[in-house]
């Protein structure tokens, strides 16, 4: 797809992978709706940095975590650009959930902002896309959503259940959005890691390091830029997780 002087919607696009990927998207001429929760002087950071790279870009404030909030965002995003082309769905919660402790206020926000704020937001944003013919949408999920770790159950089903709503979303968006998903490793170190925490991410990883933002951001770019016939797929970046 061509995306000079196109528009996306990023969620989480103040901090982290999700500033790497609207940075990249920038780069490319591609004008933003940058979407953050409490962020903002990130996002305020964020979009000075794009547009001095000739885009515009618009700040939504939403907290997805709640079902009205995302309804909100869908409409916001339709007020301040005619037409969008691309969805990329990078906001997420992720937080360690031992078995046994945990609370159903936990497992609910996990599911509001990892899998029901992503799908709500795909229907609302892939049905226009699907009457202009043409669009893309691009899931963050993760590589534990194929092979779950016992201290992350809640999250690990979030994705999982994100990875069955990419490959449902490519059917029925089809043929004219495609819809995919990026499933990311251990790209930087976990927000209050413990040194001994990141040596034993390190030590299962194949490629025995950490990615970086723009890993993901470069995947994003393939998926948006270099190929429109892929659909419905699952690309890790994962640095071997998945082999190993």
């Amino acid at each position: 797809m061509e995306i000079q002087g196109k528009t996306a919607l990023v969620t989480g696009g103040a901090t982290r992978i999700g500033r790497a990927i609207a940075l990249s998207l920038a780069r490319d001429g591609m004008h933003l709706l940058l979407h953050y929760r409490r962020s903002l002087r990130e996002a305020r950071q964020t979009q000075k940095e794009a547009e001095r790279l000739g885009v515009k870009v618009d700040l939504l404030q939403a907290d997805l975590r709640h079902f009205s909030e995302v309804k909100r965002l869908a409409r916001e995003s339709f007020v301040r650009a005619r037409q969008i082309h691309l969805l990329v769905t990078s906001a997420a919660v992720f937080y360690k959930t031992p078995l046994g402790k945990i609370r159903e206020k936990e497992w609910d926000e996990f599911f509001d902002v990892n899998l029901k704020a992503p799908f709500f937001l795909s229907e609302a944003l892939g049905l226009r896309m699907f009457r202009q013919k043409e669009g893309k949408i691009i899931h963050l999920v993760d590589w534990t959503a194929l092979r779950p770790r016992a201290a992350y159950l809640p999250y690990c089903a979030s994705k999982a259940a994100l990875v069955a709503v990419t490959q449902g979303l490519a059917q029925a968006l089809a043929p004219y959005v495609q819809v995919n998903a990026i499933a990311p490793g251990p790209i930087l170190p976990a927000a209050g890691s413990t040194r001994r925490e990141n040596e034993k991410v390190l030590k299962r990883t194949p490629l025995k390091r950490f990615g970086e933002p723009g890993d993901i951001a470069e995947a994003v770019r393939f998926l948006v830029k270099s190929s429109d016939f892929v659909t419905g797929a699952v690309l890790p970046v994962d640095g071997g997780n998945l082999i190993a």
